[in-house]
């Protein structure tokens, strides 16, 4: 994982961790890696994996017990509620960025459109 310097570091792997359970790459049930395997395998500070871990349970993403690896929740509404987020931030810095331009919306729908299918098309071919 590459970090920028625009957002802290564990804003980033909190969407890192949120993307891959709304993806599917961390199953429903699945065991996450310890808060120091994270921190060594990211190379971060294991503050900062501490830190992402309470709000991945705050979000109620993660449950973690005594002496029990962390694991991905099984409730599918918490996902479904974590996709729409994402979605929902993604969209508006999409019409910040193109706002100021001001395109036509169905100028708009049109690029994304022809943009989404050429993304799908690589997905299939790969």
């Amino acid at each position: 994982m590459e970090f920028n310097q625009r957002s802290p570091v564990y804003i980033q792997v909190l969407y890192w961790f949120k993307k891959r359970i709304v993806t599917g790459e961390f199953k429903s049930g699945e065991s996450i890696p310890s808060r120091r395997a994270l921190a060594t395998e990211l190379k971060i500070n294991p503050n900062t994996a501490q830190k992402v871990y309470r709000e991945l349970e705050e979000q109620q993403l993660i449950t973690t017990e005594r002496n029990v690896p962390s694991k991905i929740t099984m409730d599918q509404a918490i996902i479904d509620r974590v996709r729409t987020e994402l979605l929902d931030d993604a969209v508006k810095q999409f019409v910040d960025a193109i706002h100021m331009i001001e395109v036509p919306l169905n100028d708009i729908i049109v690029h994304f459109k022809r943009e989404y299918t050429i993304r799908k098309r690589g997905e299939i071919d790969a």
